[in-house]
């Protein structure tokens, strides 16, 4: 909650129900899904609060948002703790998978020092077809989405 007395916010039972929300999952979500989460925790929660709580997260550096070409963002609380892990999302499900490599990291690190560059951040996008849809032919979490 530094951030927001940084920026002289106010820590209202609203917003100290969305940052408890954040941190309390492991999931990507989106600002729909925190929302609902929210609400959870206090009735109060509204949608303008979460849609300019979400901002200063990720201006924080707390949380990313991630762009994954859909009509809305996710948003991920893993980032601070993990901040070079990569993603595959199913197509069909929106299932999000982090996963590390050392691999990934070293061919990084070969690449950018052979074209004269420093890392500052990377990041790995992947996407297919999660294993359910390979085993059943569909995807039975894509009408849930």
């Amino acid at each position: 909650m530094h951030f927001l007395a940084h920026k002289n916010l106010r820590i209202t039972s609203q917003r100290q129900a969305i940052v408890d929300t954040v941190f309390g999952t492991d999931k990507h979500f989106t600002a729909e899904q925190l929302l609902e989460w929210s609400r959870q925790r206090d009735k109060s929660v509204s949608r303008a609060t979460v849609y300019r709580t979400l901002p200063l997260l990720t201006e924080s550096g707390l949380v990313r948002e991630m762009d994954f070409g859909k009509d809305y963002k996710f948003y991920d609380p893993n980032y601070a703790e993990h901040p070079n892990h990569n993603h595959i999302i199913c197509n069909d499900c929106e299932k999000i998978v982090e996963f590390e490599s050392d691999k990934i990291e070293k061919l990084e690190t070969e690449i950018t020092r052979q074209l004269g560059f420093s890392i500052k951040t990377q990041r790995l996008q992947i996407t297919g077809s999660c294993e359910e849809l390979k085993k059943l032919g569909a995807c039975k979490k894509k009408s849930g989405c």
